[in-house]
């Protein structure tokens, strides 16, 4: 088997060009959006004492040394949220971030290690905004692209559709045939037997040693994605509480947080969140998080004490994380996120 050329010569790289640089169209667009709604663009460190604390997420790790030799830990963030929701705490209302994010572990058709990420934040408001915020951009990514049609791996949506909003809940009753909330207590906790039942019974091949999340990702991944964002795109809504890290419980029922997913041809484009601003409680979740990466990877991160007692500072806002690339990559109908990517990692 000959080796693919390396995306570097001049072959190649004239084959991937139009892609870019409808990337660099559609990234001056969304800036142009955000500008005109009164958004200020924000430029975050990097380098954080804390990568993020959900129990899933890889980081990079490196050290600061001073000058007299002594030595610090620090991650390339995951996310620029530590670092915006200080800035909110700060005084800013309308904030967005667009720029580079570093996961470890993570490498395939929709994953790079290193990637760009359009965060943006609004005090005050509802988390529902951002929804909407959601498919206006999408409308914007197939106007610069004259498309109108995102299709991936024999998926399709039309992007000038307006979203349906599925709860977790109801999505789990008619993609898996699974009650969900019937596996979660009035308090939130959550019943692992109760959910292992039903999911045996679905039909969905677990391990004994499974765990409430890990049996909710099984069917997340098995018969739920799949299906989403498919002749329009998706709004997932209503995430279990457990599943919700750093999103409120909503006013109609605590058992669920105020947190959506976007898909979009089964594709998982943005994560958004009427954010929590208890700081004893997001603590809590925080330690339950690392407890939890400690149980599968043998490994925790610590904790940002600043992020935690600026969030008593912090007015009620919602954010939401979005992955440019993959938007791109709809928009183009690119196959892999490196076409994507100016310069791919190495790998």
């Amino acid at each position: 088997m000959t080796a693919a050329s390396p995306w570097w010569t001049p072959g190649v790289h004239a084959d991937r060009r139009p892609r870019l640089l409808a990337r660099n169209a559609i990234a001056a667009d969304i800036r142009a959006w955000l500008a005109e709604r009164d958004f200020v663009e924000v430029d975050t460190a990097l380098l954080q004492i804390s990568p993020g604390n959900e129990a899933h997420l890889s980081a990079f790790a490196t050290e600061a040394i001073s000058t007299d030799g002594q030595r610090r830990p620090l991650y390339l963030h995951t996310s620029p949220e530590f670092a915006c929701k200080k800035l909110l705490a700060a005084g800013e209302e309308k904030i967005f971030s667009f720029g580079k994010v570093f996961r470890n572990r993570e490498r395939g058709a929709l994953h790079s290690p290193e990637f760009t990420m359009l965060e943006w934040y609004r005090a005050i408001e509802a988390y529902d905004v951002l929804m909407d915020d959601c498919a206006a951009l999408l409308q914007l990514a197939a106007t610069r692209t004259g498309v109108t049609r995102f299709s991936f791996r024999g998926k399709a949506a039309d992007p000038f559709a307006a979203p349906e909003r599925v709860t977790v809940a109801d999505a789990f009753s008619r993609h898996a045939g699974i009650d969900l909330m019937a596996s979660i207590h009035e308090d939130g906790a959550t019943d692992r037997a109760a959910l292992a039942a039903a999911v045996s019974a679905a039909g969905i091949r677990f391990a004994e040693d499974d765990n409430w999340a890990d049996l909710f990702s099984r069917v997340m991944v098995e018969k739920i994605e799949p299906n989403l964002g498919l002749g329009a795109a998706t709004v997932l809504c209503e995430y279990p509480t457990a599943e919700a890290a750093l999103a409120r419980p909503t006013a109609r029922d605590p058992r669920v947080a105020e947190r959506f997913e976007l898909y979009c041809c089964g594709v998982e484009l943005a994560n958004g969140f009427g954010e929590l601003t208890d700081a004893a409680e997001q603590r809590r979740r925080f330690e339950a998080e690392m407890d939890e990466k400690q149980r599968v990877y043998g490994e925790r991160y610590p904790l940002d004490e600043d992020f935690l007692a600026a969030l008593s500072l912090m007015p009620e806002a919602s954010g939401v994380a979005l992955g440019f690339d993959r938007l791109v990559m709809l928009a183009t109908g690119a196959r892999h996120i490196d076409e994507v990517i100016w310069t791919p990692v190495a790998g």
